[in-house]
């Protein structure tokens, strides 16, 4: 885990280097745009707004008995929003060695920085709303102490995202089919996850695909705190902790063997 440790130790070196990274592309996103930064945040809020109205008020659609909650769109608004942050940062991490390609060839920066910093960008978008989507939750369970678990748990996605947003834009920056490959994966990996349906749903002969996609147990684990007030199951912390130590793993096998050609693949 030597190269790993190593690159943690870079970013925390250049911390104020990596915050100043991140407030400029937070900024870059909507540059020119009368709204500003408001627009990165319009774009889920109305999301789940429009789950909510059509589902909800329109259609007044409801789940099965098994299912953690009866409405349709309620149940949606918890498992998208946080599938939404997965989506962004994995794919804002995935090409920024790509955008930063000819920066890196003229400065002796770490490379892991740029990942970081588009990773962190998403979660100074993502996690306030999943922060007000908890408060919002709150009085349906009593302001449960179990509300509390998202803050962890946001912490743990994060971490997961950014792992995952490393080792893919290594893996871009070697061959440009994987911004193609991850972009398919991302658009169907919604149909193999709780997002849309209770794991109860699925036939449980294939239940355990849904554990192929690394953010099934963060999901299940949004869905016992915000929908049922409860501290989400051990499994849902031990999947998602395994998946981050895979990654990790991962990660630092890459980053060992490519350090030495991961500029001139830029």
């Amino acid at each position: 885990m030597t190269a790993i440790v190593d690159e943690a130790r870079a970013v925390w070196r250049a911390r104020s280097l990596v915050w100043v990274l991140t407030r400029r592309e937070i900024s870059a996103r909507n540059a020119g745009s009368a709204g500003g930064w408001l627009w990165s945040y319009a774009q889920p809020i109305l999301m789940v707004a429009a789950y909510y109205l059509v589902f909800d008020v329109v259609f007044a659609m409801r789940l099965g008995d098994n299912a953690p909650t009866r409405a349709v769109g309620s149940f949606l608004v918890v498992g998208a929003l946080p599938w939404m942050a997965f989506c962004d940062t994995i794919s804002r991490a995935m090409n920024s060695l790509i955008d930063a390609g000819s920066l890196l060839q003229r400065s002796p920066l770490p490379p892991v920085l740029f990942p970081v910093r588009s990773a962190l960008a998403s979660t100074v978008i993502y996690a306030p709303l999943m922060l007000a989507l908890a408060v919002a939750y709150a009085p349906m369970h009593g302001f449960s102490p179990a509300l509390l678990a998202i803050v962890p748990l946001v912490l743990l996605q994060l971490t997961l995202s950014l792992l995952l947003g490393y080792l893919l834009a290594i893996f871009a920056a070697a061959m440009r089919d994987t911004i193609q490959v991850v972009a398919f994966m991302l658009s169907v990996g919604i149909f193999l996850s709780p997002v849309l349906f209770p794991i109860s749903m699925f036939p449980k002969a294939w239940q355990w695909v849904l554990w192929l996609n690394p953010m099934s147990a963060p999901v299940t684990g949004y869905q016992a705190i915000l929908l049922q007030g409860q501290w989400p199951d051990w499994t849902a912390w031990a999947v998602t902790l395994g998946w981050i130590a895979l990654l990790a793993g991962a990660l630092t096998l890459v980053v060992s063997r490519s350090r030495d050609q991961l500029t001139d693949w830029l």
